[in-house]
């Protein structure tokens, strides 16, 4: 009696199977990953839709070819404007879709390791911008004294204070900040799942004292930073926030006009902060929560002043200028034989 043919299961079914075995089961990551996935491969198969001309129900894995993942590359770069790096990372959501599906189709195998050999782009890392403690209290104290400024002079203050991601601080529930005396602190929950807690300044548990009281309704789950709908802030709603402070802040310091000053700008500014008052590397790494220190390390690389104090601790050599000699001609007729 003959075996029935196993057949290969359809890429509907794949992309399923990818997010709600893979991901959520398996490798048991986070919702923010997992949506970080799920963005990628909308984006890319609404792209394949154009260019297959197909429903992505229809399509196939071995349609999935290196051509059209170039293609789609550069239609982030080029139509859509995506730095390097996003289009890096679509590359990478795909690649590991790619690697599951390939065990579960093997009859498209040799199609996926075709694709799976494009490479991540190399780009430049460009050097980061931070502000100096004037700069960064001048936007602290941007936003006027209403509800929605009182909060935002808090959030940018958590900001500072933790060197907090700005997804970090939005998701901030009430029941995670400990004001006692002498534990004042912030539990985040960071990337990858990774928690961690912030100590925090007197002037941070005075601020956040007075927030808790001005709005009583909020218990131990609500957001500490809503919005006017008492949910919860997006990372579009803090940015443009501080734009608005920055705007403010400009006409004390206007040279702010001319910087590119986001939320993640405020992180950079701790972890500078903290290193020029010489915190340990690995205690800021730590603080900022990086899986590893190597990644705090370019915070030393940008520290101009930090170079120029090694720099002086060197002895500087005293040697006496060299007088030019002319080079013999005959030395030089010999050489060139």
């Amino acid at each position: 009696m003959r075996k029935p043919t196993q057949t290969s299961p359809s890429f509907a079914t794949l992309v399923q199977a990818f997010f709600v075995e893979y991901l959520t089961q398996q490798r048991a990551l986070s919702p923010q990953t997992i949506a970080a996935y799920r963005d990628a491969l909308v984006l890319f198969l609404e792209f394949a839709q154009s260019q297959l001309g197909k429903a992505p129900v229809a399509m196939t894995l071995g349609e999935i070819t290196p051509e059209l993942i170039m293609a789609f590359l550069d239609h982030l770069e080029q139509q859509r404007h995506n730095c390097v790096r996003s289009r890096n990372a679509r590359l990478a959501a795909l690649r590991s879709f790619l690697k599951f599906a390939g065990r579960r189709d093997v009859a498209s195998l040799q199609v996926v390791e075709r694709a799976l050999g494009i490479p991540v782009k190399r780009f430049e890392r460009p050097m980061f911008s931070y502000l100096s403690p004037e700069e960064m209290l001048a936007v602290m104290d941007a936003p006027p004294a209403t509800w929605i400024g009182q909060r935002d002079h808090l959030l940018f203050q958590l900001l500072y204070n933790t060197g907090a991601r700005v997804s970090e601080i939005t998701q901030v529930k009430v029941g995670d900040v400990v004001l006692e005396e002498h534990a004042a602190c912030v539990h985040l929950h960071g990337k990858g799942r990774k928690q961690r807690s912030v100590p925090l300044w007197r002037s941070t548990v005075k601020t956040l004292r007075a927030w808790i009281k001005l709005n009583p309704p909020l218990d131990a789950e609500s957001p500490l930073l809503p919005n006017r709908n008492g949910n919860t802030m997006t990372r579009t709603n803090a940015s443009l926030r501080l734009a608005a402070a920055v705007a403010t802040a400009t006409k004390v310091y206007p040279e702010l006009a001319n910087r590119s000053i986001s939320p993640h700008t405020i992180r950079h500014t701790t972890a500078m902060h903290l290193l020029q008052a010489g915190v340990d590397i690995s205690v800021i790494a730590l603080w900022l929560g990086h899986e590893s220190p190597v990644t705090t390390h370019q915070y030393v690389e940008a520290d101009l002043a930090m170079k120029e104090r090694a720099l002086a601790k060197l002895h500087e050599p005293d040697t006496p200028l060299q007088r030019y000699r002319a080079p013999d001609s005959l030395i030089d007729f010999l050489k060139t034989l």
